[in-house]
């Protein structure tokens, strides 16, 4: 057990295939050494065993708080799912903001452990300590609205409005390799298939019903200095400030222009390296503008409210209203939020334009528990399928009335194209004969950022360990925004030595679990008073990062017992120097990423063997977990 602040020191474990629910306290030392949330969850995964079968009875799904969750810390409102993703096979986690999270903690937990699957579709029902599997068979088949509408009428607790709801929808439910897990209506547990797993349960819902309850810090001195410090930072930054910063004017979306004028806003499946480029490049071709999808383009025409998550100023959410004619019918759709990922994949990526119709997209992938970024990428991926002739009756570029059809054909496996990009970019490229077409790494296709203008972007995707993923180490802070300083976007040297500070930078914050965005203006000085203010811990900078580090080479760790080695920490073809190579145009012009080159400057960084965490490494951040790599520092097996 635990007594550090910030813990409730209860977790419940949940066997859907008995029923039976046992609660248990959290080890300190696990506590300390991996902080919470994520780092706790992938502890908790790893124990399961790396072997399992992701839509196996013996996954775990783990849905975790972090000591910060649900306090006073600002854009403290974030919840971790931990498991083994169905489109990956590596180890997974996908968080989400809103208020799950600090509802979750207020409810008196640190996390729920879901394993089994339940002989009939069941939600959780959590309130005051204690889980209830309730029935959801009238649920099943029905999309995240319609089930948050119907649970949010029927369920019945002390605490009248203060209700989330975490679902999946019909896209989880037929297993969709990239389904997500959706809070409220659309904050997204997005990545990795978190969503498939919840369904191979039959666990279609989390309910969560709380009062406010925030944990008292352990040492309210530091706490507060922490708190106030960290505050002061935010509301100042150029891109947190509230009203003023980028952030929170623009919503993550303000990224459109800004890489579009890098060239580095992969385009047409990432075939160019801007729409800009594009238009100069085949300008007898239908053209799209970045702009029209764009964070201002939205502010002016389509923003109609600004919501916000648990204690947080900078509300970067940005709600949308339109109205679209689809095959001769007036759609009207509101929703939450117009993101920077979904517009480009759905928009750009895709050679469409049109913010309406792209907003309709983004809500009908949330409604089926869809990830909007693999959406965006195998319906591209498809698209170039088309284009080359793989594929008969396939989809024309940038068709959004095609797009927004499709989706749900998707979600529901209901033809054989659909059944097949429900499998994943990857595996529907491999499908069609030509697996150069899909842009992913690890099997997850890549975010907005290209990684032929964007170098840590390059090897930030290659060695993410959940696949290609922008959020593992989001070095275009430094990269764009000057974070913590300016460095040259299409510089190589370096990236390797700043991906990995990032990654175990977010390792920390994921696991405490706060919002990645407050890095944008607090540090590890703010994050080391508020850890220690509310835990009572004493903890030093260079502990701290620690922490972060052996959380990222647990998931390392993990994932060379699956398999995956330095092979797998790769790039699309068109990236690299290649067969396939499309080097960058305009603003990167004839740029691609030198992979060889900084995988070994990370390796070296990280003392991995190629790609490998050694036996050594172990050892020195104490992972006293599982049979070891059975590889030395030297490259060599041990015991040679």
């Amino acid at each position: 057990m635990t007594d550090l602040g910030g813990f409730q020191d209860h977790v419940a474990r949940v066997d859907l295939s008995s029923g039976s629910i046992d609660y248990q306290s959290i080890d300190e030392e696990d506590a300390r050494k991996y902080i919470g949330a994520r780092g706790l969850g992938v502890k908790y995964v790893f124990e399961q065993g790396p072997d399992v079968d992701p839509f196996g009875p013996d996954n775990l799904l783990a849905v975790m708080t972090g000591p910060l969750t649900g306090t006073q810390v600002t854009m403290s409102g974030r919840v971790a799912v931990i498991t083994k993703s169905p489109l990956t096979n590596t180890v997974t986690d996908s968080h989400h903001g809103g208020w799950s999270g600090a509802r979750l903690k207020w409810a008196g937990f640190d996390g729920l452990l879901f394993e089994g699957k339940a002989d009939e579709p069941v939600y959780a029902y959590v309130e005051d300590g204690k889980v209830e599997l309730r029935d959801a068979s009238h649920l099943w088949g029905k999309g995240v609205h319609e089930t948050r509408d119907t649970l949010g009428e029927e369920v019945d607790g002390s605490y009248g409005k203060n209700l989330s709801i975490m679902a999946t929808g019909p896209a989880g439910e037929n297993l969709i390799r990239y389904a997500c897990i959706m809070n409220e209506h659309d904050r997204a547990s997005g990545r990795g298939g978190t969503g498939a797993v919840m369904g191979s349960k039959n666990l279609k819902a989390i309910v969560i019903k709380s009062s406010t309850k925030m944990p008292k810090p352990a040492d309210p001195e530091t706490f507060k200095q922490g708190h106030q410090q960290a505050l002061k930072l935010i509301l100042e930054s150029e891109v947190t400030g509230p009203n003023e910063g980028g952030l929170s004017v623009y919503g993550t979306n303000v990224l459109m222009n800004i890489s579009e004028e890098l060239d580095a806003l992969p385009t047409a499946n990432s075939r160019f390296t801007s729409t800009r480029s594009e238009r100069e490049l085949e300008p007898d071709e239908p053209n799209i503008d970045a702009e029209n999808v764009s964070g201002e383009y939205v502010r002016e025409h389509i923003l109609v409210d600004e919501p916000t998550c648990h204690s947080c100023p900078v509300a970067c959410k940005k709600e949308v209203e339109v109205n679209v004619m689809h095959k001769g019918e007036e759609m009207n759709v509101r929703m939450e939020s117009f993101e920077y990922e979904p517009a480009w994949s759905l928009g750009p990526n895709a050679m469409n334009d049109d913010a309406a119709k792209t907003a309709v997209m983004m809500d009908r992938c949330n409604d089926m528990a869809m990830d909007s970024i693999e959406t965006g990428n195998v319906l591209s991926m498809a698209m170039e399928a088309t284009d080359e002739g793989l594929i008969d009756e396939g989809i024309d570029w940038g068709d959004a009335d095609r797009m927004i059809e499709i989706i749900e054909e998707i979600a529901l496996r209901e033809n054989d194209l659909a059944d097949t990009l429900a499998e994943g970019t990857s595996r529907a490229a491999e499908s069609f004969g030509d697996p150069d077409i899909a842009m992913t790494v690890k099997s997850q296709a890549i975010p907005a950022y290209d990684p032929r203008g964007m170098k840590g972007m390059a090897i930030g995707y290659a060695t993410s360990n959940r696949g290609a993923c922008h959020l593992r180490g989001y070095t275009p802070a430094a990269e764009v925004l000057g974070i913590p300083e300016k460095v040259d976007p299409q510089e190589w040297e370096g990236k390797g030595e700043l991906v990995a500070l990032f990654q175990d930078l977010h390792a920390i914050s994921d696991s405490f679990d706060i919002c990645k965005f407050n890095a944008f203006a607090e540090g590890i000085e703010e994050y080391v008073l508020q850890y220690n203010g509310m835990t009572g811990l004493d903890v030093t900078e260079d502990d701290l990062m620690q922490a972060g580090e052996r959380i990222w080479n647990l998931e390392r760790y993990y994932n060379n017992l699956v398999g995956f080695d330095g092979d797998d920490d790769s790039l699309p073809k068109r990236f690299i120097d290649s067969d396939k190579a499309i080097p960058g145009q305009g603003g990167s012009e004839g740029q691609l990423a030198e992979l060889d080159e900084m995988k070994e400057e990370y390796y070296e960084i990280r003392g991995w063997v190629d790609g490998v965490v050694p036996e050594e490494k172990l050892e020195e951040l104490e992972i006293d977990l599982g049979p070891g790599t059975g590889v030395s520092a030297a490259g060599e097996a041990v015991g040679d």
